[in-house]
């Protein structure tokens, strides 16, 4: 008798410490980044709570994308939403900085301390995991400090189509478990370029930036699940982010470990995670709402964009384009014509609207007022078409 109350005793003070100590865990502080002002906190939680809808912006640069970075950040900037900006360890200390005190001294960001740059740089090597790992790491951060409802990654190359007032209304009609990212089972010449090859990323183990390293010996195709690719671009709801980062189930560990040596990792490893998951592979809207232009047969990288395509990314309706070049002409009529953005100042929005195309300056009378563009409405068409019965069930993973 003395034997099984001893063990009923340990499993609740087990079950005890376990729900104790998880969220403890889960909920520490994160100090990679610090808001720019110890009132941020405050201000930003309610301006979020003024909007229906919230993004989590990740903003990767490499050696030389500060000034791009810069501009993109001040048109894709909003008061209800969240920026973290990270520039590679191959960037000079010099740029890193630049880019540090660019955020730091901007009144706005420094107001709602809603924009933050990673302290702590990650190696990023072209084709390697180490892409991944960056990706996974600022979800991680984002989920720990902040209410968002999708994690959006762009690149310094990227840039918006529409006003991130567009953004919020468009999306505040889309169910808030739908993953915007492109996925196919079809990998066709990649399922023996990218699923055989071994490799070994050097940004893994060394702060020494170069190649990967390919192994000699290949490995079969794997029996336990099932192989999908796709564009390294999503848009993923919290719900998947968690279950990605801290999920309850082994599938996402499993293959994180699985494609830390496959070429290209960033364009698979969330196609395969969530298309292999009961729980969310019916959450998977097959777009990752990029223009993106490619030459025919494509090659490994797409088009630079210019003026030249110009209509046919106003048609696409699609909120985000890439890739472009530092203060192309292109950037420049999109800035004016579709943004309302003057030079050095936000894209035109509801929060700091004085009835002109201006937007210098927060006004926080204004937190809360939507001022969305006609082409919200074309946005929403979009979405609704992609996430419609007919589209989305048809283009589901199979």
């Amino acid at each position: 008798m003395s034997i099984k109350i001893f063990l009923v005793s340990f499993i609740l003070t087990s079950l005890l410490f376990f729900l104790l100590f998880i969220p403890t865990r889960l909920s520490i502080p994160n100090s990679t980044f610090k808001p720019s002002n110890s009132m941020s906190y405050f201000n930003t939680t309610k301006a979020n709570k003024s909007y229906p809808v919230t993004f989590a912006y990740l903003i990767s640069a490499s050696k030389g994308d500060s000034g791009k970075l810069k501009r993109l950040v001040r048109a894709l900037y909003h008061p209800g939403n969240y920026y973290l900006i990270h520039l590679d360890y191959g960037a000079p200390e010099a740029e890193h900085r630049d880019v540090v005190e660019y955020v730091a001294k901007d009144p706005v960001f420094g107001q709602l301390g809603n924009v933050w740059v990673v302290g702590k740089r990650n190696l990023v090597t072209y084709r390697g995991p180490t892409m991944l790992s960056t990706t996974l790491h600022a979800m991680a951060m984002l989920l720990r400090s902040c209410q968002w409802d999708w994690f959006i990654n762009l690149s310094a190359s990227d840039y918006p189509l529409v006003t991130q007032d567009d953004m919020i209304q468009a999306f505040s009609h889309v169910p808030r478990d739908i993953n915007f990212i492109h996925h196919s089972s079809q990998l066709g010449w990649k399922l023996y370029k990218r699923g055989k090859p071994i490799i070994i990323d050097p940004g893994l183990y060394s702060l020494k930036k170069s190649h990967i390293w390919m192994a000699t010996k290949q490995r079969s195709l794997p029996t336990s699940f099932k192989l999908y690719t796709g564009s390294a671009w999503t848009i993923l709801s919290r719900s998947f982010a968690e279950y990605c980062i801290v999920g309850w189930e082994n599938l996402p560990r499993i293959l994180l470990l699985y494609y830390t040596n496959f070429v290209s990792s960033p364009e698979g490893y969330f196609q395969t995670v969530i298309c292999n998951s009961k729980d969310y592979k019916n959450t998977a809207a097959n777009s990752d709402l990029h223009f993106i232009a490619w030459d025919n047969p494509p090659r490994q990288h797409p088009r630079v964009l210019g003026l030249k395509d110009y209509r046919k990314m106003v048609l696409s309706n699609r909120p985000f384009a890439r890739k472009f070049k530092k203060n192309d002409p292109i950037l420049d009529k999109i800035d004016r014509e579709l943004l309302k953005r003057h030079r050095g100042q936000f894209s035109f929005g509801g929060w700091c609207s004085k009835g002109g195309r201006e937007c210098p300056s927060l006004e926080t009378e204004n937190y809360g007022v939507l001022k969305p563009s006609p082409a919200s409405k074309k946005l929403k068409a979009l979405l609704s078409y992609t996430i419609s019965s007919k589209v989305f069930h048809k283009q589901q993973c199979r």
